[in-house]
């Protein structure tokens, strides 16, 4: 992820505040007002009177580096399970429909326990368990009012709906009218206190279905996956956000209840709202619908630290698709003073046409059809990184070589003032044009509550303004280090045997570079 900084653009909205200082902003100050209720749950407000929308997040400071192996992607998969209801949304009759959803869980389980036998498995009770459990699911499926939820919002004139799920996070959007807040406040503290995982088993294959689409047939998916789980020996930042293939297909209710009620409390949750309301009505009305929700223990915090990399890593993927490349190193947490100088430098060698690496590798040596940088900011130590795409008949290797090329000059020589300011310019812009409505606040300011703190915005442009020439050059050289970083290839499979069949000693004059 890789967060911007503004200046540069004027931009009238309510409760910001730029001051000029030369030649552009160089302060950006937020009027949040903040409430905490007693049950822990904190809410964020920012008026905006423009128009008459009121732009809120729900957020949960639970992501994929909260699980633990044999129930990784569980986050992600309550994200979907949000939108399945409540006792009074998404049924037909609850009261029938309970006792249906435990009978299911319970075939399940003996179904699960039944196929874990292997060889020894009675086949004959598989058959009479499955046909049973289409049976109950036939009788839920009849008692199910489909997107139930959604259709609500929509009559009231609500948008923007939506979730997602990130390493740290969990992110719930809406945009709805000023007037439907009270609607807003009873649909989503009941979702909190009485949600039902109605199609838990169906909604964990949609997962699936929605894993193979993003990762295992995408170059690019698998690419990332592999290179995360080689860079992170230790953290849980390894896993998929998405979760392994296994246990996406094996989780069941009760092996989530647990997860679900720890994380997914109110003292782990953050309400966002930004646009034309008063505050003060908004603090009754998040009072009166989620004030009676019990708060529980305080989740436990990531306590594993990733270890000091000691040597590069490399790792290499079979894929039916034209090659990849991506190569990354470790940085550290969000807060860290380094992350602007790192930001600084990710911009500089690929943002725009006259970045550094779209010039050299694209333009110049047309080696390469796409080559980015980013630097990523983690509630934990995260990763910069670099992704390419050979230009056929052009190499991985010669794009690799090409990149480190332009590494090591950044190590030697720091950049231009000019190089530095223009790259300040375009960062400032794009963040303003992140701010640039109210939707777009909400979720900054939310986004920057999980991985820390939302004043994290009101001194990221100072900090940015702060870092120079030499500054950039200082994290090259300290970060993008041979020992610090993980290179990850995907080869096509044809080109890889035949390379593999008639591999040598390495010819005279070829990259020293193994694959």
């Amino acid at each position: 992820m890789n967060k911007k900084i503004l200046t540069s653009i004027f931009l009238v909205v309510t409760s910001i505040v730029l001051f000029a200082d030369g030649a552009f902003a160089n302060s950006l100050k937020l009027d949040v007002k903040e409430h905490v209720l007693k049950n822990g749950l904190k809410v964020l407000m920012l008026e905006k009177h423009d128009v008459p929308i009121v732009c809120v997040r729900i957020n949960y400071k639970v992501g994929s580096v909260d699980e633990r192996p044999g129930i990784t992607g569980v986050s992600h998969l309550f994200e979907h399970m949000m939108f399945k209801g409540t006792k009074i949304f998404g049924t037909r009759d609850y009261a029938a429909e309970k006792p249906l959803l435990d009978t299911e869980d319970d075939l399940v389980i003996k179904l699960c326990d039944e196929k874990g036998r292997g060889e020894t498995a009675d086949k004959k009770k598989i058959e009479l368990l499955e046909k049973e459990l289409e049976g109950v699911r036939k009788k839920l499926r009849d008692l199910v009012v489909k997107d139930e939820v959604f259709s609500l919002y929509l009559r009231h004139g609500a948008s923007g709906l939506n979730a997602a799920t990130s390493t740290d996070g969990t992110y719930y959007f809406c945009d709805l009218p000023a007037n439907k807040l009270e609607l807003w406040a009873f649909v989503e503290s009941d979702r909190m206190k009485n949600l039902v995982l109605r199609e838990f088993y169906s909604e964990r294959d949609v997962v699936m279905e929605e894993r193979r689409l993003r990762t295992e047939n995408s170059p690019m998916g698998l690419l990332v996956e592999q290179l995360n789980a080689v860079t992170f020996i230790a953290h849980p930042y390894r896993w998929p956000t998405i979760g392994w293939r296994s246990d996406v297909q094996n989780i069941t209710k009760s092996d989530t209840e647990e997860y679900f009620k720890r994380y997914y409390a109110p003292n782990n949750a953050v309400i966002v709202m930004v646009g034309d309301f008063n505050p003060a009505e908004a603090v009754k009305l998040v009072e009166k619908y989620f004030g009676d929700i019990p708060g529980q223990a305080a989740p436990p915090k990531v306590k594993t630290v990733e270890p000091e990399q000691q040597g590069e890593r490399r790792v290499e993927i079979e894929f039916e698709a034209n090659p990849y490349i991506a190569i990354s190193y470790h940085v550290p947490a969000i807060g860290h003073p380094d992350l602007y100088a790192l930001d600084i430098l990710s911009s500089l060698l690929s943002d725009g046409r006259t970045a550094r690496l779209y010039k050299s590798l694209i333009e110049d040596k047309r080696i390469a059809v796409m080559a980015h940088a980013y630097s990523g900011i983690g509630k934990y130590p995260d990763t910069f990184t670099f992704i390419a795409v050979p230009r056929a008949p052009h190499t991985v290797a010669e794009v690799e070589s090409a990149f480190y090329e332009e590494v090591e000059k950044l190590k030697k020589t720091p950049p231009t003032d000019w190089e530095v300011q223009k790259v300040k310019n375009q960062l400032e812009a794009d963040f303003i044009r992140d701010l640039n409505s109210a939707s777009g606040l909400a979720s900054e300011i939310g986004q920057f509550e999980i991985l820390s703190d939302w004043r994290y915005i009101n001194t990221f442009m100072d900090k940015l303004s702060q870092v120079t020439a030499e500054d950039v050059m200082g994290v090259a050289k300290k970060y993008l280090t041979k020992n610090n970083r993980t290179v990850a290839i995907l080869v096509k499979k044809e080109n890889n045997h035949k390379t593999k069949e008639t591999k040598g000693t390495d010819a005279p004059g070829k990259p020293a570079i193994a694959y």
